[in-house]
């Protein structure tokens, strides 16, 4: 089954190799396996958050054309409407997120997907939301 994989984890994997944890090794070999099985999946808004901050002009056209491997998975209105429940029923538990986090909620939703993440936002959701997330093997 495919996993729509967070943008925490892909910086996690781009991110230049000086000190990475045991535990941020452990996302990473995940990630590749995920690649490999060719099970990770990706949506827009996750792709311009990888590629936003990067000021260094052949590494920004570096990184978008290694993501190229990886198709959006299409976004539809029931994903924005779905996010946006998902945004109201979070709030009203006290519980703040992103837009985009939703949407990575809801289309993971409808997709019958898990999300891959190590952003604990996700954790706190995944309380109040029908959402699966991704454990590591």
């Amino acid at each position: 089954m495919k996993v729509l994989v967070d943008t925490s984890i892909w910086s996690l994997a781009l991110r230049k190799k000086k000190r990475i944890s045991k535990s941020d090794n452990i996302l990473i070999n995940e990630l590749k396996e995920l690649i490999n099985e060719v099970r990770a999946s990706i949506i827009g808004p996750i792709r311009q958050e990888i590629l936003s901050g990067i000021t260094v002009e052949n590494q920004f056209h570096t990184l978008k054309s290694q993501l190229k491997a990886f198709e959006d998975l299409t976004i539809y209105t029931i994903n924005y409407e779905t996010a946006a429940h998902f945004y109201n029923v979070c709030r009203t538990k006290g519980i703040q997120g992103s837009h985009i986090d939703f949407l990575i909620c809801a289309v993971a939703y409808h997709n019958k997907m898990s999300i891959f993440t190590c952003d604990k936002d996700f954790e706190l959701y995944s309380k109040h939301l029908k959402i699966a997330l991704y454990k590591t093997r």
